[in-house]
């Protein structure tokens, strides 16, 4: 049985402009860096010559934590398709938060380009027991789709 998310990666191009997108800018706090290479992660991954830097970020509050992991080698690509939220497959992790207007006017400050403003999901299309949702789409620096979610 699982019995919990443990974490979520996300491959990016820049480990240390993602730790300060996802720290100075999201508000989370980096707990480790590790530098993954040999047969023990060829062999997880299926890939040869493998060189990952990763740094694991939490937020305050718990929750599972990111794993943002830069390849050194090989070095991947980027699909830009996978920025639209229609592209099948893992599409975009949502963050809860208490004052989305706020967040978003941080997000804004930083330089990041929301999809929208805040937008009030209709109340006859969900019912949520946490209240009414109110949520926000925007990209990190290599164009994973986050969402902010306020419930009230």
């Amino acid at each position: 049985m699982i019995r919990a998310i443990d974490h979520i990666n996300i491959v990016v191009a820049d480990l240390a402009r993602s730790v300060k997108f996802y720290t100075e800018v999201l508000g989370f706090v980096k707990t480790a860096d590790v530098c993954m290479e040999g047969d023990w992660i060829e062999a997880i991954i299926g890939l040869k010559g493998v060189k990952g830097l990763v740094a694991f970020v939490e937020l305050p509050g718990g929750g599972p934590r990111i794993e943002l992991l830069q390849y050194v080698a090989p070095a991947g690509v980027a699909r830009p398709e996978n920025s639209r939220a229609n592209t099948r497959g893992l599409r975009h992790i949502a963050l809860r938060v208490d004052d989305i207007a706020a967040m978003a006017a941080r997000l804004r400050t930083a330089g990041v380009t929301l999809f929208s403003d805040p937008v009030l999901v209709p109340a006859g299309v969900v019912k949520f027991a946490a209240g009414d949702k109110t949520l926000v789409y925007f990209l990190d620096p290599d164009g994973v789709i986050l969402e902010l979610a306020e419930y009230r």
